[in-house]
């Protein structure tokens, strides 16, 4: 990749994948190309080891023979791939042995790309290209080789093309591929609808209060600091799956920060500032409605860096503002970044800085694209598939329409972002990046922390949101409470005790190595909601009577939840 979070429309995937060439190639071979990934490892400094090369083309050409000689028996090649399990695949000798030797080409370029003797981070960059490659080229993706659309063809009478071309036509315009009806949903209509009221307002953020759900309300509220780089909703999808919701019900008073989705305006808005103005003044605001000078404080994935952050101040001039803080799915030790850091090194880096770090916008559909990149079956082809060559309606669904509602960043606060931790990891060590002018320090951090991983996330791997437990109250370390979620990045977290769905682990013990504390942990069925509601309650005070109005006379309610910052679409920037 030449870009950091490159774009890609439909228009460019489909032209690249099902051009006439593409076709020839498929229909020539079966040993794959290896050029373009030898020309890659040569630019990265990789290689593979002669001997090591030779075997696995050998290997490759004694299991092609093999299927070979049961196609020539009129032996069906076994497929355990959920690409090809319809029984179109199977009916037919030919589709049968196209999906096999793919299979098998893609076993043989995995299996090079592993083979390569190189950094760990060049290595990782050639796996993520190669594994690119290989999913793009499945023969589930082309109407030529995909048996299942061309069935579909035959029993439409040609509507499913119709339909999938006016599909292909109408994301080409949008810009991206459809992943869900999105006309089934609408912000505060059937997602975001916990009700509320905008209490503060300003460049930055919209601060909102929930209406109490219970007579008697913990004395200390919650305020919860969502990622920036989505919408806030993910933690309001719909009451079912609500934490902010279910947090209301045990009788919390919940304040959540809306970040506006940056336009033109805000294109040289700085880190600095969504410290200050966005997150410090989230937490005075909370506390002067509340009365309380302590508040319990939520941090999800860059919004727990954020608040982190900001505590660290606060906490360096002697206060005291929160009297326990929860970090889900958050980076702080940046050592391990999970499969995002193919996007990171110094020319990419400055390539943004160049383009953006003085002052312009970060599309989020960028961060869209980069984000669907890193499942690619998953949140591509299987869409290209369902959507284009079968002319299927996306289903309704409501993260993956929070999915789409991308949003912008500015491209100072970005690159400050992407430099400091990302690329140089510099926030973990004491003293070493500097905001506001002032040296941040998370070990000043003294307060009782809830920290989440999810299992199978990669955007944060766990073992790295783990790495917290060592940098926040590190002369009190039983006072951090480390809990891990079954499941990814948003899944895990968005896990309602209702719909009895998953796991988690617990382990009362915070050794130093995430290893160790999986060794000890222990498995429970169901969520992990309920872990964290209990921490909670144990810091949130007394209960008082519930309070009858939202804000107070300083801060008067402005507009009903959800308010306008989150309904605005992200422009793209320049």
């Amino acid at each position: 990749m030449n870009t950091f979070f490159p774009q890609s429309a439909p228009s460019e995937w489909m032209a690249q994948f099902t051009g006439p060439g593409a076709w020839q190639a498929w229909l020539n071979q079966p040993q794959p190309d290896i050029k373009p990934m030898l020309s890659t490892m040569s630019e990265l400094g990789a290689s593979i080891e002669p001997d090591v090369m030779s075997k696995l083309q050998n290997d490759y050409m004694q299991q092609l023979s093999a299927l070979w000689q049961d196609v020539l028996a009129s032996k069906p090649p076994a497929i355990a791939d959920r690409r090809f399990a319809a029984p179109e695949w199977q009916s037919n000798a030919l589709y049968a042995f196209n999906a096999a030797v793919y299979l098998l080409n893609a076993r043989f370029l995995m299996a090079m790309a592993d083979a390569v003797k190189a950094t760990p981070k060049a290595k990782q960059k050639i796996r993520f290209a190669v594994q690119q490659i290989v999913d793009a080229m499945s023969p589930a993706n082309f109407l030529v080789t995909n048996p299942e659309a061309q069935q579909k063809i035959i029993e439409t009478k040609g509507e499913s093309l119709t339909k999938g071309i006016a599909h292909m036509l109408a994301d080409m315009q949008k810009g991206q591929i459809s992943q869900t009806d999105e006309t089934a949903f609408e912000v505060g209509k059937n997602v975001a609808t916990t009700e509320g009221a905008v209490v503060f307002e300003n460049a930055l953020f919209q601060l909102l209060q929930y209406k109490p759900l219970t007579k008697t309300v913990y004395e200390r509220p919650l305020l919860m600091v969502p990622p920036c780089i989505n919408k806030y909703y993910i933690l309001d999808l719909q009451p079912e799956n609500s934490l902010v919701r279910h947090a209301v019900e045990q009788g919390h008073t919940v304040f959540l920060v809306s970040w506006r989705n940056p336009d033109a305006s805000m294109g040289k808005t700085t880190w600095d500032e969504y410290i200050q103005d966005g997150v410090m003044k989230s937490i005075e605001v909370t506390q002067a409605i509340s009365g309380s000078d302590q508040i319990n404080a939520l941090g999800f994935c860059v919004g727990g860096t954020l608040l982190s952050t900001a505590l660290a101040l606060l906490y360096a001039h002697g206060e005291k503002p929160v009297a326990s803080l929860t970090l889900l799915t958050t980076l702080l030790d940046f050592s391990d970044p999970g499969v995002i850091e193919v996007f990171i090194d110094e020319a990419q880096v400055a390539m943004r800085e160049q383009t953006i770090g003085q002052g312009g916008l970060m599309p989020g559909r960028d961060f869209t694209s980069a984000f669907s990149s890193l499942r690619p079956n998953d949140l591509v082809w299987n869409y290209v598939k369902a959507n284009y060559l079968k002319g299927e309606e996306p289903p309704p669904f409501d993260l993956l329409y929070w999915n789409a509602d991308s949003t912008n960043l500015p491209g100072p606060m970005f690159c400050f972002y992407l430099r400091n931790m990302y690329l140089e990891n510099k926030l973990k060590d004491p003293g070493k990046v500097k905001v506001a002018g002032e040296k941040v320090d998370l070990s000043k951090i003294d307060t009782p922390t809830f920290i989440y991983g999810s299992r199978e996330d990669h955007i944060v791997p766990w073992t790295a949101g783990y790495a917290s437990v060592g940098l926040l109250n590190p002369k009190k370390r039983t006072r951090n409470r480390f809990v891990l979620g079954a499941s990814g990045h948003i899944a895990g977290v968005i896990n309602p005790p209702a719909k009895k769905k998953r796991s988690y682990w617990t382990n009362d013990q915070v050794p130093a190595t995430a290893d160790e504390w999986m060794k000890g942990a222990q498995e429970h069925p169901g969520s992990w909601w309920p872990e964290w509601v209990a921490f909670l309650s144990e810091h949130a005070g007394k209960k008082v009577n519930a309070p009858r109005k939202l804000g107070n006379a300083e801060y008067k309610p402005i507009e009903p939840a959800p308010g306008r910052y989150v309904k605005a679409k992200a422009e793209q920037g320049k």
